[in-house]
């Protein structure tokens, strides 16, 4: 009779004395250890994280129900595509996510019949899947404070396979003073959907970053819906107001409120 086999035991995990800051913050720290090395329940949660980030990556548009909420907001759209045809195609030549199908080009000159102050884009860029849970609500919020000022629209874009220098061909093509993109940035491990909004005054292909202005982390859990709204009629009235945005434009409404 062979005698038992007695297996190793794993070392209980032992907590970590600033584990309490994690009530402040969704990054990864004071993740405790066992023995040498992190805990098995943090080494799941890190490949859970990373395992959605990956598919945020590889998600798409839900065309379907943003156009359905488009016209819920009465407002018209067209959808565009950018030169790269593929998720492939658009991680491996970035260049082809900031110019526009001919097709495309054509579908705008067509609907641009007069001048507009802004032309809105949603864009896919790195996680479709935070346009698809954020855009319509931020919308919801902004387009009513853009309306009441007077503000004349474009059409909305919805682009695929973008980047955020798509937004400079599309808002020239709509004749259109300044672009707004709300676009999916790059999924981070604990933000998987984050939405970002670049604008820019005077759009047109060949603008760098730094003509650009960005709010980001726009979210639930990071810049809630009306503070990104808020945020952002500020600065657009200013963008237009002052012609211009980029390095040249900051947020100075505190300064104004005191």
């Amino acid at each position: 009779m062979s005698s038992p086999i007695n297996l190793p035991t794993s070392p209980t995990p032992e907590p970590d004395p600033w584990a309490a800051l994690r009530a402040f913050t969704a990054a990864r720290i004071a993740l405790g250890r066992s023995g040498t090395s992190v805990p098995l329940r943090e080494s799941l949660a890190f490949r859970l994280a990373h395992a959605h980030a990956r598919d945020a990556v590889y998600s798409a548009l839900a065309l379907k129900p943003l156009r359905a909420g488009l016209e819920q907001l009465q407002l018209t759209f067209c959808a565009v595509q950018s030169r790269a045809q593929t998720r492939e195609q658009y991680l491996q030549r970035p260049d082809w996510g900031r110019q526009l199908t001919e097709t495309s080009q054509a579908q705008l000159e067509e609907l641009a019949v007069g001048e507009s102050d802004i032309a809105i884009v949603l864009a896919d860029g790195l996680s479709a899947t935070a346009v698809n849970d954020h855009s319509l609500p931020l919308l919801r919020q902004l387009l009513p404070m853009l309306k009441a000022a007077g503000f004349r629209l474009a059409p909305i874009t919805l682009a695929e396979q973008a980047r955020v220098a798509l937004g400079d061909e599309i808002g020239q093509l709509l004749r259109a003073r300044l672009v707004l993109m709300l676009i999916g940035e790059r999924p981070g491990l604990s933000a998987p959907n984050s939405l970002g909004a670049y604008f820019t005054y005077g759009p047109r292909p060949g603008l760098t970053d730094e003509a650009r202005n960005c709010v980001s982390n726009i979210r639930p859990e990071g810049l809630t819906y009306p503070a990104a709204a808020a945020t952002l009629f500020y600065l657009l009235q200013e963008a237009l107001r002052r012609q211009l945005s980029g390095v040249g434009l900051k947020d100075e409404s505190d300064l104004r409120l005191g």
